[in-house]
């Protein structure tokens, strides 16, 4: 049986979750997508909360830990699945969508204490953000050239 974590411990990672979940919020807000700063923030904690809650819930009862943690999988694809539209220009918000599924993930890497993996994982995340729009907008005006209002 391990022992429950500390305050301090859980407070870290709850912490460290906020601060990630910031990170990748951050970017969406300046780029004034629908799931921004406090969206994203919260996405992370609620993650990790759901993690820090499994394994202490599961703790010396010999209850699968997972089953928890694997419903934040399910509950975050039905968040993300709201911010996906459709319109007769085509489809909106996979990115907004990847990105809330995502910060789940990163929430729940430090809410399982696996810090540098998901330190790792947001700056990935927000280096796609960041390097990828510019060159997807280049390559939509190079291949379907000047976008037409109306």
């Amino acid at each position: 049986m391990t022992a429950p974590l500390t305050d301090i411990e859980l407070l870290r990672r709850l912490l460290l979750a906020a601060g990630l979940g910031a990170a990748i919020g951050l970017e969406r807000e300046l780029r004034q997508k629908s799931a921004g700063l406090r969206t994203n923030m919260l996405i992370a904690v609620g993650s990790a909360l759901f993690t820090l809650l499994s394994v202490q819930l599961a703790a010396g009862t010999g209850a699968d830990v997972t089953r928890i943690t694997a419903q934040i999988v399910t509950g975050i694809g039905f968040l993300g699945a709201g911010a996906i539209l459709r319109t007769r220009d085509g489809v909106r918000g996979l990115t907004t969508a990847a990105t809330v599924w995502v910060n789940a993930a990163v929430g729940m890497a430090a809410g399982g204490g696996e810090y540098h993996l998901a330190l790792i994982t947001t700056l990935v995340t927000v280096g796609v953000l960041i390097v990828l729009s510019p060159i997807e907008a280049a390559l939509d005006r190079r291949l379907f050239g000047p976008r037409r209002e109306g």
